[in-house]
């Protein structure tokens, strides 16, 4: 059986990830009547296999690497007897449930429609979204038509065919988000062979772990699995890990993962892969030529993320996507498609996008004004920064000094280990500061860090580096010490041409 209802709305979403959910909030709070179609639940990837879930074993991770530090530096004779998953799961999902029903909350509270379904583009102006009812008829299929306010004529539509018309001034937003790549031969099976949605889902704490990407899902990932015991190898085919930073922060964080036990393979491929009652066996061929034998209980498959457009209707539409799967926007300052009306967030953009939950707010806020009417302000991929949250973690934002050279840009750099700084050598983990600036006292470019809680520190970079700050600028204001953040300071002080501890 099959019932159809008919809604209106100014704004249709489509995915209720960080982009979506928050394109939602925004133009509700705009005044805009908003309906968000998610057929999961609303936080997307980001809540509750990504962002949310993996930062929450990575604090646990921190508090049993804190156990270890501090008895074997600082005298405290604490030992780990042993880690309760039950119940580091338990808090993990707790938290996770707490933020799932914030969202809903919020979303609630702004008078945001959120319709639990499958949407599906039928036409340039419109959408078919289909759901199986779970509440009094189970089972039922339920169609329910969506139609924008019009403006400047009476909207129109077709009950039958379930589908509704939108005015040319009001938006359809594509939010669905990504899904992680596969590799052929290494089909996951939620237990030997993982992928970054279900690596922390899978049962157990495993006592060996092969990584395969070694960009930041793959890094945060080995460094969790390090701090709970397991002997991880990580394995990378670009000739450094975490490639798209720059090259300082991955010879410091390779250093770092090294330190810890992690065995780091860059510019390695994997041969093949043996699947066996216990774990999985792979051959590895390293960047010295030579071929190792890996075997381990896991096997995490962290090698990108590709975009979900897989039955979202896109070339009835007139969309298409590029080569790699991305909608790409015609406009980049309004982030709206070569179709009028249609929009695109989060994952499902290329670069200069990051694919970032946090990138995705943003695009979110920009899209809903624009469709509110107000002037679009871009967002500026350049400042919006980049965390991985391993241990070491690196922070950065900008340039890298070899982005900045290729891009004809005089630079002038500095570097400053942490451990220069009074509070770097009381952490002792190492770590480093890098500014990239244009020479001659020119704008700061980047901004590069690596070390213990600098996703904290990088929110000033950010804005240095978003502000088209100089090296003076920032010199003449005062840090605290002693703080890892002082090593900021004192970097920005050397450019400046004031420096005290760097001569």
């Amino acid at each position: 059986m099959t019932t159809r209802a008919t809604h209106t709305a100014d704004v249709i979403v489509i995915g209720g990830g960080t982009g979506g959910y928050g394109t939602a909030l925004r133009a509700a709070a705009l005044g805009l009547d908003v309906v968000l179609v998610e057929r999961d639940k609303v936080g997307g990837t980001c809540l509750h296999r990504g962002c949310i879930p993996s930062k929450a074993m990575l604090h646990a991770a921190e508090l049993v690497d804190g156990i270890a530090e501090a008895r074997e530096r600082w005298g405290v004779k604490a030992t780990l007897d042993s880690v309760d998953w039950a119940a580091l799961v338990a808090t993990r999902d707790d938290i996770v449930a707490r933020n799932h029903k914030g969202v809903e909350a919020h979303l609630a509270h702004a008078g945001v429609r959120v319709v639990r379904g499958t949407a599906r583009l039928t036409g340039p102006r419109t959408v078919r979204v289909e759901s199986v009812r779970t509440d009094s008829a189970p089972g039922t299929a339920d169609r329910r038509t969506l139609r924008a306010h019009a403006q400047d004529a009476r909207p129109h539509t077709d009950l039958e065919s379930g589908v509704h018309d939108f005015s040319a001034r009001r938006g359809i937003v594509l939010a669905t988000g990504s899904r992680p790549r596969t590799l052929l031969g290494l089909e996951p099976d939620g237990q030997h062979i993982v992928t970054s949605d279900d690596a922390l889902f899978a049962p157990g704490l495993p006592a060996s772990v092969l990584v395969l990407g070694g960009g930041a899902i793959g890094v945060e990932y080995a460094s969790f699995h390090r701090s709970m015991g397991a002997e991880v190898t990580l394995v990378e085919a670009a000739d450094r890990i975490v490639p798209l930073e720059d090259a300082d922060v991955s010879r410091h964080l390779t250093r770092g993962l090294r330190k810890r036990g992690i065995d780091v393979h860059a510019g390695a491929r994997l041969l093949d892969t043996e699947v066996l009652d216990n774990g999985v066996r792979a051959r590895v061929r390293t960047a010295r030529g030579e071929t190792r034998t890996v075997e381990a209980e896991r096997l995490l498959v962290a090698v990108g993320r590709v975009p979900v457009t897989e039955g979202l209707g896109l070339a009835a539409a007139g969309l298409t996507t590029d080569e790699r799967g991305f909608v790409v926007p015609a406009d980049w300052n309004r982030l709206e498609t070569a179709v009028p009306g249609i929009h695109v967030v989060g994952d499902l953009l290329p670069p200069p996008s990051l694919g970032l939950a946090h990138a995705s707010f943003a695009e979110g806020l920009l899209v809903a004004e624009t469709l509110a009417g107000l002037p679009p302000a871009p967002v500026d991929y350049a400042a919006v920064p980049r965390v991985t949250y391993s241990s070491p973690q690196t922070a950065s934002v900008g340039l890298s000094e070899t982005e900045a050279r290729a891009r004809g840009r005089e630079v002038e750099v500095d570097t400053m280990p942490l451990t220069a700084v009074a509070k770097g050598m009381v952490h002792g983990r190492g770590g480093m500061v890098k500014v990239v600036a244009e020479a001659g006292a020119g704008q700061v470019l980047g901004v590069h860090l690596v070390g213990p809680n600098v996703s904290e520190m990088i929110a000033e970079s950010q804005l240095i580096v978003g502000w088209d700050a100089e090296p003076s600028d920032v010199a003449r204001h005062v840090h605290a010490h002693p703080t890892l953040s002082e090593a900021v300071g004192e970097v920005f002080l050397t450019l400046a041409g004031r420096g005290l501890h760097q001569q």
